[in-house]
């Protein structure tokens, strides 16, 4: 009888352990090959794609550290591996630069949702915000405006925009996946659903500290201002806004729309604005480098965007987007698929790595060194590079030693060993810039 109690007991209690976690046994963690372990060696920190292999990271880093014994976030830890094994190159504290989308709140509506990344989030989020909406078939964003700049990336479907300049010029046009568009602060516009499936799209705010829900929405002021004064403004009778709804719409859903020459404005000629708000990211032509493609949009080819540049990636399978820095403004980086790591040169010896997933944001202040190392060599890493800044800079590394005169390059490298200077400075030789380069065999 107690035999049979305890077999129920032992067969409920594994029940109760959700069946994802059942099969999440540290098998990796026992098994020779394995990266994390007692004996592995790693003197040149090669990285580590746990995500991708199922690999359960633990800190071991050449025979030093110990197994983990207390409770543990093993799908974390696979995300983020070099959080748990940091490079042996790792020194100092540098605070985080990384979040994700997924753990931000988001704001459910009629027909869609939006989330939001700012300093609050992220703290050293400091000069952009980020937020990512979603908006269903014929879903609106309100007509609004924002005292910050808004400039955003559609990452689904198509969607329709319009706005005023401050001029009266109109403007109203589709986009798709891959276009940008971009709002002066204070320029009122609106957003809408046009595919089936809608649309999701980034939108990024020249300033850490923005809000979403501080937009400045047409329906909120009708609602604070009186009916008197409506009524007087729009020379109407004050009772015709008896039929106001007192909420604000924000998200909701709105009638189909037609045609861009249907939905105009009817009655006088409308003023077309000189303003060109929208701009084809992806029709660009790319930068073809040896390990992917770049593409970059900011003031030089998209005029009106005077406060956010951008530069899109395709690091390639086993890529590395070159050690670099950005002497203008700090990089605001938004991950769209694959996974990559990331360290951050702080200079006094600081330094700090992170590893990245679609719908990660990371951060690297100006001037910091740094790379985005594809952690796969089976698939692509998409990022948006995106800065608070009329123009994208740059400056590569290896571009820099390359235009370097060779002995003082030698002097503060390899001074007591002639045989890797040469081999180092042939390498440099072209000093060609090469902004995500493929990689050696190991």
């Amino acid at each position: 009888m107690q035999l049979s109690l305890l077999l129920s007991l032992l067969a409920s209690t594994c029940l109760a352990v959700p069946i994802h976690e059942r099969h999440q046994q540290p098998i990796q963690a026992f098994d020779k090959n394995s990266p994390y372990t007692r004996k592995h060696r790693d003197p040149y920190d090669h990285k580590i794609d746990s995500y991708g292999q199922d690999l359960e990271p633990l800190p071991w880093r050449n025979g030093d550290g110990a197994s983990m014994m207390g409770p543990r976030n093993r799908d974390r830890e696979r995300q983020n591996p070099d959080m748990l094994r940091p490079p042996t190159t790792d020194s100092g504290n540098l605070p985080n630069m990384r979040w994700s989308f997924a753990d931000s709140h988001i704001r459910i509506e009629e027909g869609g949702w939006t989330r939001q990344t700012t300093v609050r989030e992220l703290g050293t989020s400091k000069e952009l915000a980020g937020v990512n909406m979603r908006l269903d078939h014929g879903v609106i964003r309100e007509l609004h405006w924002h005292k910050q700049a808004e400039w955003a990336y559609v990452l689904e479907g198509s969607c329709r925009i319009t706005a005023l300049d401050t001029e009266g010029g109109s403007f109203i046009d589709d986009l798709q996946k891959g276009d940008l568009w971009y709002f002066p602060p204070g320029h009122p516009h609106s957003l809408q659903g046009l595919s089936p499936n809608g649309t999701e799209f980034l939108l990024v705010f020249d300033d850490g500290n923005f809000d979403e829900e501080s937009t400045f929405l047409l329906t909120d002021w009708l609602a604070h201002t009186p009916k008197s004064v409506l009524g007087e403004n729009f020379r109407l009778a004050p009772e015709v806004f008896d039929a106001l709804d007192p909420s604000d719409k924000y998200i909701f859903q709105g009638a189909l729309p037609g045609s861009i020459d249907e939905e105009k404005p009817k009655g006088k000629e409308v003023k077309k604005s000189k303003l060109q708000f929208t701009h084809k990211m992806m029709d660009q032509v790319p930068l073809n480098t040896t390990g992917g493609q770049v593409r970059i949009t900011d003031s030089l080819n998209f005029p009106i965007s005077k406060t956010v540049a951008a530069a899109h990636l395709n690091i390639e399978p086993g890529a590395l987007r070159e050690m670099h820095w950005h002497p203008n403004a700090d990089e605001w980086s938004y991950f769209i698929s694959g996974r990559a790591r990331v360290t951050i040169f702080a200079a006094t010896g600081i330094a700090r790595t992170f590893d990245y997933m679609a719908g990660d944001v990371g951060i690297v202040p100006k001037n910091m060194g740094h790379f985005i190392e594809n952690l796969s060599d089976d698939e692509p890493v998409e990022v948006l590079e995106i800065f608070h800044a009329d123009k994208f800079e740059d400056f590569s590394l290896f571009q820099w030693l390359g235009e370097t005169p060779k002995k003082m390059v030698a002097d503060h490298l390899f001074a007591n060993n002639p045989k890797a200077a040469n081999k180092f400075l042939e390498q440099i030789e072209d000093a060609e810039k090469d902004p995500i380069r493929d990689v050696l065999e190991k």
